[in-house]
């Protein structure tokens, strides 16, 4: 098929080299803007890019499409039967979801209607989930509500976060959307409209959506570390001074006495109360300023007491 392919992140990078192993020809890669990135704020190119310049495919990064004429006439002239988007990161405009005849191809990294949104790999993991999966739907005028096409789920294991349920994601979708394009070609596919009543949303993710809560269980914190990885991550205060936590684990009945954010330490290991009488044990801490450490480099260097406060006092 004649396509175009709209993609920004990793996650988009193995459906757009399966389409070119596949045969297809992805006629324009659109993805955005390259952008200030490390501490040098140097540009860099979105990892989209960098494998369509590999794959010798011609690159277009508009900053907006809705109203942009060159760019709607570019896609005009090229007539793909099919767009391809995944984690391209902009609306997709009305004239474009008109364009193709088989409509504008989405992967979502979800089995919608559930966590319909921009970060529906995060959330299902920081609440806890156990399945999730990958949707290929057409895109409409609505934010993820489009009919769906197929579907894979896979397992999100314990010592899964994110990253390695994304990387997951990915490596399951590619082939998928290369079964969907197969399937709407030769009419092997019957689109299923999604029912609404059951859907649930997955907003982007803001910086304060990391600070750690401890009135929560620590079943509820864990799981929303290992989903709120690499950003914004789960963060705390110890001494007025932050201090992100990349690991930890589940330890069990709180140890008694103690409130919400009390710390206890035993030998090497740092215990801290949660809600409802459960107790966090942290096992990966990064102060600040400082490289990420183990809880017995933590415990060896900064002396944590029994009873100190993480955070602030839940009265406060």
């Amino acid at each position: 098929m004649d396509l175009v392919f709209c993609g920004t992140p990793q996650f988009a990078v193995p459906t757009l080299q399966a389409l070119v192993d596949a045969g297809h020809r992805v006629r324009l890669v659109v993805t955005q803007p390259d952008r200030p990135s490390g501490r040098g704020m140097a540009l860099a190119a979105p990892p989209v890019k960098q494998l369509a310049q590999k794959l010798g495919l011609e690159v277009t990064q508009p900053e907006k499409i809705k109203n942009n004429l060159e760019f709607r006439a570019r896609l005009e002239e090229i007539r793909p039967e099919a767009i391809v988007v995944v984690g391209y990161g902009r609306i997709i405009p009305q004239w474009m979801i008109d364009l193709p005849p088989l409509g504008n191809i989405n992967l979502h990294g979800s089995l919608l209607p559930k966590y319909r949104g921009a970060a529906p790999v995060q959330w299902a993991v920081a609440m806890g989930d156990t399945v999730t999966g990958v949707t290929t739907m057409r895109i409409d005028a609505g934010l993820d509500t489009g009919d769906m096409l197929l579907q894979r789920a896979t397992q999100i294991a314990p010592e899964d976060n994110a990253l390695t349920v994304g990387e997951r994601l990915a490596a399951i979708g590619a082939p998928l959307m290369i079964e969907t394009l197969e399937g709407l070609k030769f009419g092997a596919i019957a689109p299923q409209k999604q029912d609404d009543s059951l859907a649930t949303l997955a907003p982007i993710l803001k910086k304060e959506e990391g600070l750690i809560d401890f009135r929560r269980s620590a079943g509820e914190i864990w799981n929303r570390i290992r989903g709120f990885q690499p950003w914004p991550g789960a963060y705390t205060t110890f001494r007025g001074k932050n201090l992100n936590v990349w690991e930890a684990r589940v330890e069990g009945p709180g140890t008694g006495g103690l409130g919400p954010g009390e710390l206890a330490v035993e030998k090497d290991r740092v215990l801290v109360e949660c809600g409802n009488g459960t107790t966090l044990e942290l096992l990966t801490v990064q102060p600040e300023g400082k490289k990420r450490m183990a809880a017995r480099d933590f415990v060896h260097g900064y002396r944590p007491k029994a009873g100190e406060l993480l955070g602030k006092n839940v009265s406060e």
